[in-house]
């Protein structure tokens, strides 16, 4: 279980998050919704420890998360890893590889991981990246360069990544915020069969839709702090407003009109192979 008490993470004056406390028994796959700086994001990273809190507690299954340091603070980013909105792949390396990165973690040593920097990688490595790739449908581009492919394609390669880490938690950042629909639901699909696997996912979600469909609990953040925690069915049309100010109807021609705004990483990469 994730237990999270009292968990806050203060710049300044401001509160991004704001005195939050969950309990996320292992398996569950939650969305968790709100505007733009509602503190979604900063959530996530202080449970990763990207960002430390101000003040407040993380324990998994009876762990102190926050206490930890060194090499027991890089082995929780293994067990807990995280998804981004862009990706985050090395442009210029082959999908391949990328993949295989997730196992940087699992080597000790200098010399270990300098030997994964050198891409020598075992071969019970590569078959674990190739079985990961032809799950997600991805085995043909595994030769290509990551910047040759679609968005959705991306994100799918960064959670072939992430699977790597063997995982028991994975954090998924506005993982389809940049997707078409199409995309953005081969993307959900592959956190749905990650989390049938058993493992627990945590996704910050900006569509109601979407959570509904793909959720089986939803928590909403509104300026640092839990407005809501429950099934999706209960996100009543007031509870909605209270969430995001405005209607449902209102809040979904405003995404609308955010997506069409937004680059179009979705579409496929022309750079030529090198």
């Amino acid at each position: 279980m994730l237990e999270i008490e009292g968990l806050s993470r203060r710049f300044g004056a401001k509160a991004a998050v704001d005195r939050v406390s969950l309990r996320i028994p292992a398996g569950q796959m939650v969305g968790v919704i709100g505007r733009s700086g509602a503190g979604k994001s900063t959530l996530l990273r202080l449970v990763n420890r990207l960002a430390e809190p101000s003040e407040g507690q993380i324990r998994f299954e009876g762990r102190d998360v926050t206490a930890l340091r060194g090499r027991a603070l890089r082995d929780w980013r293994t067990e807990c890893a995280m998804i981004f909105q862009q990706f985050n792949l090395v442009q210029r390396l082959d999908v391949l590889t990328n993949v295989l990165i997730g196992r940087l973690n699992h080597r000790h040593g200098f010399l270990a991981r300098l030997g994964s920097l050198l891409c020598q990688f075992s071969p019970e490595e590569r078959a674990m990246a190739l079985a990961a790739l032809d799950r997600f449908d991805l085995l043909p581009t595994a030769l290509q360069r990551s910047d040759t492919l679609s968005g959705g394609q991306q994100q799918r390669v960064a959670i072939c990544r992430a699977l790597m880490q063997q995982p028991r938690l994975i954090l998924a950042d506005e993982p389809i915020a940049s997707l078409d629909p199409r995309n953005a639901r081969t993307v959900m699909d592959a956190l749905a069969q990650v989390n049938r696997d058993g493992i627990t996912v945590l996704v910050n979600l900006h569509h109601l839709d979407t959570a509904r469909e793909y959720c089986g609990r939803v928590v909403a953040m509104q300026q640092g702090r839990v407005v809501f925690d429950g099934a999706p069915s209960e996100l009543s049309p007031a509870r909605i407003t209270q969430i995001y100010g405005i209607t449902e109807a209102e809040f979904q021609a405003e995404a609308a009109l955010a997506v069409k705004a937004s680059p179009a990483f979705d579409m496929p990469r022309q750079t030529a192979l090198a």
